[in-house]
């Protein structure tokens, strides 16, 4: 009886062991996601923000100023 239960105690420990490195590894791919599209959301702003970041709306900005101070 002795040796089942060290197998039994095994067995789960090795179970739990592939368990939590599965759990660890979606972990570390979900959080490489996640800061992929924060990154991906920094570089490329949605609606409004990317377009006011666009150098041909900066460009008309300067323009209005120069017509603004004339």
């Amino acid at each position: 009886m002795d040796g089942d239960d060290r197998l039994a105690r095994a067995r789960s420990f090795l179970v739990g062991g592939l368990v939590g490195a599965s759990a660890a590894l979606a972990t570390a791919r979900r959080r490489r996601e996640v800061e992929r599209r924060r990154r991906h959301r920094k570089l490329h702003p949605p609606g409004l923000a990317a377009f006011e970041e666009a150098p041909c709306y900066r460009e008309l900005l300067a323009d209005e100023a120069d017509r603004v101070d004339r």
